[in-house]
């Protein structure tokens, strides 16, 4: 060690990008000097080598220092390995059975749910021992008047400059909204969302099925297949610039910006259930610019299909940081992922259509049939694919390091509906089934008031049942194994 001490303060920098966690804190504690490059360099360039995807952190990681940052990650990481966390529900069930949706940006949590829009703000905790907290902020609410097709089917957040309140709602009766969420006055739990806060994109007719975003872009989708791209403009409303139908009934899009070809994935019901359009020069081509195909398989080509998720990798996943990447969930309950780099193709594709490309893995669980509703990438090592069923709130888990070892856990309440949204991060799930949202935390330092407080279930019918030993922080929850073995 000695030696070591000897090489100059820029090749030991260096040097310490190779090194582990484990490594790094062996080396701090070697000698005051080893200690101070440490913690200038080496916890510096840990987190820059392996960025996580962490919205809810967002508020704690601006205090903490970098050896901090590093050791909640790796708390994190383990509890993943061990496949320990904290669950559980962030509010009681709401009225009736609703389709929810997620979006997450820096400052809050987004739970869509009928009309209303449950807003759950992100906060620093005390100290770093704790694990950052997420408090109910309010509940908005777009009409106080029964409305049959007003509930919201598609959300997303959008650049705003740093308020962290301006988003883009689809709704069922297939209008698209420019919102920003009214600013609250002390102890304001609820609000309205009126006209001075909404601006009418247009009205498509039909349901609004998906919204995604991407840089200055934003994609909307109708379920009867209608896609419409909009360059946005922080001070004014977006400008379409260019749309096409699928002619085919469609559920789900992602949009990518930053790909080398950018593109917007479309998930549909058909023969040909994920395609990608590229989008060039603001133009987003009326066919397909890749097909991506169920099997390796000739003869599966022609077989009708579905797709209801489509995600990329987080950019230090060990795919490598690449929206070339892509992760999609089908109706026959199979994960597939898919490399627009890779050369494997089907072949015998229709004239006038690309080659479709093979997936190069495909991952389920073994126990159940249920086609999967959304996914998403993540978790620890940003490693993991979560996989939400369409029964029984069950979501999925495989690391993509590990795939045979893959896991599946129920919802708080044991609903025996879809887990219709997820989001996934480095250290949380969040999830939303037809009756509440919930998050699954494998963070450390997580105690009561990390969480909003739940009411009292006068009635007892939510089926939550509390963890004998996590104090009272979490509930019970079923897991089991795709194995037949243990989870480790």
């Amino acid at each position: 060690m000695s030696a070591f001490q000897t090489l100059p303060s820029d090749i030991l920098v260096v040097v310490m990008q190779y090194l582990r966690v484990q490594d790094l804190a062996v080396l701090s504690r070697t000698s005051k000097a080893l200690h101070a490059i440490v913690s200038e360099f080496g916890w510096t360039d840990h987190l820059r080598l392996n960025p996580r995807r962490c919205l809810s952190l967002s508020k704690a990681l601006d205090i903490w220092d970098p050896r901090k940052q590093v050791r909640y990650h790796t708390l994190a990481d383990r509890a993943w390995a061990r496949s320990e966390f904290v669950a559980r529900p962030l509010q009681r069930p709401w009225y009736g059975k609703l389709q929810p949706l997620l979006a997450i940006n820096s400052s809050r949590l987004i739970v869509a749910a009928g009309n209303s829009l449950y807003s759950f703000a992100f906060k620093a905790p005390r100290s770093a021992e704790l694990a950052p907290a997420i408090h109910f902020e309010c509940k908005y609410t777009f009409s106080l008047e029964a409305d049959l097709r007003g509930d919201v089917t598609g959300i997303a957040f959008i650049p705003d400059g740093g308020l962290g309140r301006t988003l883009y709602v689809g709704f069922e009766d297939g209008r698209l909204e420019h919102v920003l969420l009214p600013e609250l006055q002390s102890g304001q739990r609820e609000a309205l969302i009126g006209t001075d806060s909404r601006h009418l994109q247009y009205v498509d007719w039909e349901v609004i099925e998906s919204i995604s975003a991407s840089d200055e872009l934003l994609l909307s989708l109708s379920s009867a297949g209608n896609a419409k791209l909009f360059r946005l403009d922080p001070s004014a409303p977006a400008t379409e610039i260019s749309s096409f139908n699928t002619e085919v009934r469609s559920w789900t899009s992602y949009l990518s910006a930053k790909s080398p070809t950018a593109y917007a994935a479309i998930g549909t019901s058909s023969s040909t259930p994920l395609v990608l359009h590229s989008i060039t020069n603001s133009e987003l081509s009326t066919t397909p610019w890749a097909v991506l195909h169920q099997s390796s398989k000739v003869g599966e080509q022609s077989r009708s299909s579905a797709v209801y998720g489509i995600c990329t990798a987080p950019s230090s996943s060990p795919w490598g940081a690449s929206e070339q990447i892509i992760v999609s969930g089908w109706y026959d309950g199979k994960v597939r992922v898919h490399d627009l780099r890779s050369s494997s193709r089907v072949t015998g594709a229709p004239s006038g259509q690309p080659a479709p490309l093979s997936p190069v893995m495909s991952f389920y669980d073994p126990w159940s049939f249920e086609p999967i509703y959304t996914l998403d990438c993540g978790g620890g090592s940003s490693s993991h694919i979560a996989a939400g069923s369409a029964r029984h709130s069950v979501v999925a888990f495989w690391d993509v390091r590990a795939a045979a070892r893959g896991w599946s856990v129920h919802a708080p309440g044991n609903d025996s509906s879809p887990v219709y949204s997820l989001i996934l991060e480095g250290t949380r799930l969040f999830g939303a089934n037809q009756s509440r949202s919930f998050i699954y935390d494998f963070g450390p330092g997580v105690t009561q008031s990390t969480y909003p407080h739940l009411p009292p279930d006068r009635n007892e019918r939510d089926g939550l049942q509390h963890k004998k030993d996590w104090d009272g922080v979490g509930y019970y929850v079923t897991k089991y194994p795709h194995s037949r073995g243990e989870i480790s």
